[in-house]
């Protein structure tokens, strides 16, 4: 009887052992699954410093081409008839007007007639009104005029308008404008919700200094802009020597100042100044050198613009959370080491960038901002530290390639401008030149002035495309607000007072 028991238990405890053994073999196996698929991502996302800079090669090449005519290149390369600069020799009162979106701000700035010398400055924000945003121009432009000239009054604290001369504006307006002449624009398209059908098709300019007209509010709009115009203008007057601006937030976009004698398509246009602030829209830049993966190609077929703004959609904020969801959803589908498949894993975009990076960066033991973000934001709960480890890893991969192909574009500029060390028509001299010229790139976005792995990933690559000899004298600068003071600075620098001429040399 004895015996018979001892052999049960040992039985018992075989299989035990056989459902144990079973158990670890099919974790490793979906654990494989897994780690498959992160090397599928890593693969795919390599940016070498080779590859690197045939990206560079290509974006050059595709400013030549978007320089010479109109739709030769992915590079829409749009002239904004900005040649002059601000150069601190600007004094008095400026207004900006920066509307983008459903809020608009209005800005007060002076000057004081020194490079960097912004006395005071004052701002005000207001929304737009729902019923507003499909309505009709002159009821929309009539609210903002309101809006500038009660702004105006409560600044000037009632004082007498001034009878020397008219108060001059900077208008940045982001919504799609086919450019005339600095201070005027016609309208393409709608975007952000607003549906004002009379609008399309009309110069804006005109339509809001008629709103300014019925309001009395003796103002001139001096200059049409965007924000990477307006952030080169900025970045310009605090240094002279910035010659192009970035935008790495939500979005991206890229200027940058080019000879008149390089712009092929804007002959006949009279440029004062030797050279011209050129919007290269480098959100729509393509090449078969971009490191493109299966998570890539799902999310440009998905979204509203496919075929569109390839580069964009591979290194600015909106999209970089949402190719690390689609990464987890898959990893989801392969096995169950995140649990049950979480239904929020199929909602585009619900992964933003600012929850990416903290993930990315959360540097605590037990990876707890890891945790809570699964938790919260993916309703994926009680995962391993392990599994929490591989959210890092997909991070990082995403955010490195992003940053990589980031810093190849902006020395895709330097390349065309002759500032990369290779020495060009616009001369940068040689690699090996110890009085090779100092650049300023102005840079201003979120994620690049907020999320620390993406700047460090960024200056760390272009240090190896440029060489540290030459990449020593290119310095990355912050700039904060662009779309504001920029634009007022711009309408100081296109003064009808006049204006000192910006020389590219």
């Amino acid at each position: 009887m004895g015996k018979v028991a001892v052999g049960v238990a040992a039985l018992a405890a075989c299989a035990v052992a056989g459902v144990v053994v079973g158990r670890r073999v099919r974790s490793r196996r979906k654990w494989k699954r897994v780690v498959g698929v992160l090397k599928e991502l890593e693969e795919a996302c390599e940016t070498p410093v080779g590859r690197l800079r045939q990206v560079v090669d290509a974006m050059a090449v595709e400013m030549h081409a978007g320089l010479a005519s109109e739709g030769g290149s992915k590079l829409k390369m749009l002239l904004t008839f900005v040649d002059h600069l601000p150069t601190g020799s600007e004094i008095g009162t400026y207004y900006a007007l920066d509307f983008g979106g459903t809020n608009f701000r209005v800005l007060r700035v002076q000057l004081g007639g020194r490079r960097s010398s912004i006395l005071s400055q004052d701002v005000e924000q207001r929304p737009i009104p729902q019923h507003l945003m499909t309505s009709t121009s002159e009821d929309l432009f009539d609210f903002i005029a309101s809006t500038l000239k009660q702004f105006v009054e409560k600044e000037e604290n009632g004082s007498e308008p001034s009878s020397v001369r008219t108060r001059e504006l900077g208008l940045t307006f982001s919504f799609p404008v086919r450019q005339l002449s600095i201070h005027s624009g016609i309208l393409i398209k709608w975007t952000k919700g607003f549906a004002i059908e009379d609008m399309v098709g009309k110069e804006v300019v005109g339509l809001l200094e008629a709103a300014l007209v019925r309001s009395g509010l003796d103002m001139r709009a001096a200059v049409l802009v965007n924000d990477a115009v307006g952030t080169l203008a900025l970045g310009h007057y605090d240094d002279a020597d910035t010659v192009a601006a970035v935008i790495i937030g939500t979005g991206t976009n890229a200027c940058y100042l080019e000879r008149a004698d390089a712009i092929i398509k804007c002959q006949g246009h009279l440029i004062t100044s030797g050279c011209m602030a050129v919007n290269m829209e480098w959100g729509n830049f393509w090449s078969s050198h971009l490191p493109r993966t299966s998570y890539d190609i799902d999310l440009d077929l998905e979204s509203p613009n496919p075929n569109d703004q390839g580069f964009e959609k591979m290194i600015s904020g909106i999209y970089l959370g949402d190719i690390v969801r689609r990464v987890i959803l898959r990893m989801s589908q392969e096995s169950d080491i995140f649990g049950p498949v979480s239904s929020r894993l199929s909602i585009p975009f619900i992964l933003q960038a600012p929850l990416l990076a903290a993930m990315h960066e959360d540097d605590s033991p037990e990876l707890k901002e890891v945790d809570k973000i699964l938790k919260e934001t993916l309703e994926i709960s009680e995962v391993s530290l392990k599994v929490r480890k591989l959210v890092v890893r997909i991070c990082d991969v995403v955010t490195r390639r992003a940053a990589r192909l980031a810093a190849a574009g902006i020395a895709g500029i330097l390349k065309k401008i002759g500032r990369d060390g290779s020495g060009g028509v616009a001369g940068g001299r040689s690699r090996s030149d110890p009085e090779m010229r100092r650049t300023v790139v102005a840079i201003e976005g979120g994620l690049y002035t907020r999320y620390m792995m993406f700047r460090e990933y960024l200056h760390e690559a272009l240090n190896e495309i440029l060489g540290e000899d030459v990449a020593q004298h290119v310095i990355l600068k912050v700039t904060e607000d662009g779309s504001g003071i920029g634009g007022a600075l711009l309408a100081a620098a296109n003064s009808s007072s006049g204006v000192d001429n910006v020389q590219l040399l």
